[in-house]
């Protein structure tokens, strides 16, 4: 279900202004592969919506609450997060003017539609491509150990692997071989003496 802000209420006089703060359910699919705000958590919007030449100047704080994993060890994580909502939506007449005189940029922007704009998309632009890419636990997190994939942190210092060489495993063979002939060599010598 999409969110709705109307502005039927809001004078288009330049500088009129007037509050909206309410707390949402947060839409599906809300953020990012390893850090999202959970689906239905609520999302508290802080707005004030001010009337410009262009439209509406939109401006505020979103608070919501992120769930995720780090991307370096896989622990979950949980944070409070807030974002700062600046954003103009624009009147459709002027936006079309602005496309007229082939300003690009306001062709992506959103517009006013029967008195209202879409809150969940302005909320997704402003919050989703702020979001960590790879969010970490901490930020010296050590992560897992390559081998056994278990955390570091989990680990002792002095916890290590013996490494062998595949590449090495033909070498190894004949050397046993060779060790093998050799012992051979000298028992024989030793039952001849």
């Amino acid at each position: 279900m999409a969110v709705t802000v109307s502005v039927a209420s809001l004078p288009r006089q330049e500088g009129s202004s007037q509050p909206w703060v309410n707390d949402i359910p947060a839409p599906p699919e809300f953020g990012l592969e390893l850090l999202k705000v959970p689906e239905g958590s609520p999302m508290h919007i802080d707005l004030l919506l001010q009337s410009v030449s262009e439209g509406v100047l939109v401006q505020g704080t979103a608070d919501v609450h992120l769930v995720g994993q780090c991307a370096r060890c896989l622990r979950d994580i949980e944070d409070a997060y807030r974002e700062q909502i600046t954003e103009l939506v624009y009147y459709p007449e002027r936006k079309a003017a602005f496309l007229e005189e082939g300003d690009e940029e306001v062709e992506e922007s959103q517009e006013i539609v029967d008195d209202s704009f879409d809150l969940e998309a302005m909320l997704r632009d402003s919050i989703v491509p702020n979001l960590p890419f790879r969010p970490l636990c901490r930020p010296d997190c050590p992560g897992l150990c390559p081998e056994c994939g278990e955390r570091w942190d989990d680990l002792p210092e002095d916890h290590h692997h013996d490494h062998f060489d595949s590449r090495f495993d033909g070498l190894a063979a004949l050397q046993a071989q060779m060790e093998a002939d050799q012992m051979g060599a000298d028992e024989s010598e030793q039952d001849q003496a």
